[in-house]
């Protein structure tokens, strides 16, 4: 049986260590990703609720000014 050397032994845990190392920044930049990804569907759905509001306010103001017409009808009668 061959006897692995002791300068091969080193090299072999230095790059463990580095697989290690780039296996954890792999780790890392997936749960970045998902962040990413889930942050860009969360501003898309502001985006959409952002634009409903708009919409509501608009008819609101629009129902406002109808029933201050109404009122003012109201008075003349």
């Amino acid at each position: 049986m061959r006897r692995t050397s002791y300068p091969k032994l080193l090299q072999e845990k230095h790059l463990q260590r580095q697989l290690d190392g780039i296996q954890s920044q792999v780790t890392e930049l997936n749960r970045a990703r998902i962040e990413v990804v889930e942050n860009l569907e969360l501003s898309s759905e502001v985006q959409s609720l952002k634009e409903k509001l708009d919409e509501h306010s608009k008819q609101l103001e629009q129902s406002a000014e109808k029933l201050r017409q109404l009122e003012l009808e109201n008075l003349t009668l």
